[in-house]
């Protein structure tokens, strides 16, 4: 008796068996190279497109979501690039980047140098979340790239120096010219810092205040910020701007670093 009501409460289950399925197959329609240029920013750069993998089970086709790992890398590095770019796209079967898009993928992800010839490759890789043994990996599509500059957010100075002046006693209490104390290192064209000792005080008064300038003894032109975008620790400057920077308000030794590139600056204690 015990026997047949063990078997009459016995669950019926279908179990699914997964049987694989077919790489997807990438393309894209740029042939061997992908031209990129500034004033073309806004422009399609390149579409890929891919196939669907088409996944079996023991049922049929998957109607589950295929999800897709679209890598970009360096050639030789084999896809093992800490930097390489990885996005996961979801559903899609392809991917259209703009010039701008993949030239900030190639600066900024890959730190590839601009106005320089590079080969990157490129692959797409499909997998059911769910379902661990199911990545396919596509083939790989090689191209040359010569990603551009982008021009700085503020020209930098034309004179290549850059000094500070400002109301505080410790750096002149607005005396000009300062001496080289209080030269900016030039860490890039586009980049300076200077570390520096200040009294720390009101930031919204001139004794608290500073400026920065590209030729020293010169009042004709400076750079300066609208304090209303700006804190004691920065942000955004320009060329002959209306307010001066001002100054932290604890004393202290600090890091000031202008960055043409981004047009901002900071101030930073050390």
């Amino acid at each position: 008796m015990g026997i047949t009501v063990f078997a009459s409460c016995k669950k019926d289950e279908s179990v699914e068996y997964f049987q694989g399925g077919t790489a997807p197959v990438l393309s894209a329609d740029a042939s061997t190279s992908i031209p990129l240029a500034y004033a073309n920013a806004a422009q399609t750069a390149v579409t890929f497109s891919w196939t669907n993998p088409g996944y079996q089970f023991a049922s049929g086709v998957s109607s589950q979501d295929v999800s897709y790992l679209f890598e970009l890398d360096t050639l030789g590095a084999n896809f093992t690039n800490p930097n390489r770019l990885s996005l996961t796209i979801s559903k899609d079967l392809g991917l259209t980047l703009t010039e701008s898009a993949l030239n900030s993928y190639l600066l900024n992800q890959l730190v590839l140098v601009p106005a320089m010839s590079h080969t990157i490759q490129i692959r797409i890789s499909a997998s059911i979340s769910s379902v661990k043994p199911t990545v396919l990996v596509s083939n790989i599509l090689q191209f040359t790239v010569t990603p551009y500059a982008i021009p700085p957010a503020v020209t930098p100075p034309a004179s290549g120096t850059l000094v500070l002046v400002g109301g505080d006693s410790k750096i002149g209490a607005w005396s000009n010219p300062v001496p080289t104390s209080q030269q900016f290192t030039k860490v890039s064209n586009t980049e300076y810092k200077l570390t520096v000792v200040l009294s720390g005080g009101d930031p919204t008064q001139g004794s608290d205040q500073f400026l920065i300038l590209p030729v020293n003894g010169d009042w004709t032109h400076k750079y300066a910020c609208k304090v209303a975008n700006v804190t004691s620790d920065g942000g955004p400057f320009d060329l002959d701007l209306s307010d001066n920077f001002p100054g932290p308000t604890a004393p202290g030794t600090y890091l000031i670093d202008v960055n043409f590139q981004t047009g901002k600056y900071s101030v930073t204690k050390q």
